[in-house]
């Protein structure tokens, strides 16, 4: 019962799949995480820890709940429990042994010192290159082909003419669905973020040269003729202390409480 639901659980968080749709590299992956998975649980719940702990029953029906979610149907949940040996019983006892083990982590996890102002800076100090941001802009593209002398003095006509119009971010947008032969047309020629050494070398100076809001000149690169359009420039450098300390903090305090939780069922063995 409870193997049938562990690989239940972690077929979806594995592979957002139900377990009998997964191919045989996917399913051996799964045994392989469900065995040692099933090794750990046995040793939390045998904890003195464990023995203390009650789920209370709006707990288990709010997971349950969950799990329905997954599901089109009740008759595609039902399936797939008989599939794997689970009717709605024993699936509340699993989901009910499975809350009392994350119960037992958050607890153990609850007694982690928490992660001050000073380790945040600490760290900041150690890893500049996690902070350090590159320079990036948001841009939009329109670009038109061509395949002779006569086709390309046209792009670059039509081109030109659109510039002026380009600065007005929705005008932008409409010339690019009317004009531009890239695929980002349909999204107003969106190319989205774009960092240092992800465009064409012949379009790159440009595209951080402009200002917001401003359209460059026609430029030539190996896909046709473009204008670009620059809607953001992003903050790039040294991102400051201030700003990276919530995520620092968030980050030590997760790591901190998986090395308490870790160490902890090292005891129990």
């Amino acid at each position: 019962m409870l193997n049938g639901y562990l690989e239940l659980k972690l077929a979806h968080e594995l592979f957002k799949k139900a377990p009998d749709t997964l191919n045989e590299t996917e399913l051996s992956r799964l045994g392989e995480i469900a065995g040692k998975q099933a090794r750990l649980e046995q040793r939390i719940l045998a904890s003195a820890a464990a023995a203390q702990v009650v789920v209370p029953a709006p707990t288990i029906a709010t997971r349950l709940e969950e799990i329905r979610q997954r599901y089109a149907s009740p008759d595609d949940m039902t399936a797939d429990l008989e599939r794997i040996g689970l009717d709605a019983e024993k699936l509340a006892e699993a989901v009910e042994r499975d809350l009392r083990i994350e119960a037992v982590l958050d607890k153990v996890a609850s007694a982690v010192p928490p992660v001050t102002e000073v380790d945040a800076e600490i760290y900041y100090r150690l890893h500049p290159e996690a902070f350090d941001r590159p320079e990036a802009r948001r841009l939009r593209h329109i670009l038109i082909t061509f395949s002779n002398p006569i086709e390309k003095a046209i792009a670059a006509k039509t081109l030109e003419d659109l510039r002026s119009t380009g600065k007005n971010v929705e005008n932008f947008s409409q010339a690019a669905l009317r004009h531009s032969q890239c695929p980002t047309a349909m999204e107003g020629g969106k190319l989205g973020t774009v960092k240092r050494q992800q465009l064409f070398p012949e379009l790159e100076p440009a595209a951080f040269e402009l200002a917001v809001d401003e359209v460059s000149e026609v430029l030539e690169s190996p896909m046709g003729l473009h204008i670009l359009r620059c809607d953001e420039i992003l903050p790039f450098g040294m991102m400051p202390f201030t700003e990276a300390s919530p995520r620092i903090i968030e980050k030590l305090t997760e790591k901190r409480r998986r090395e308490a939780q870790r160490d902890w069922i090292k005891e129990q063995a």
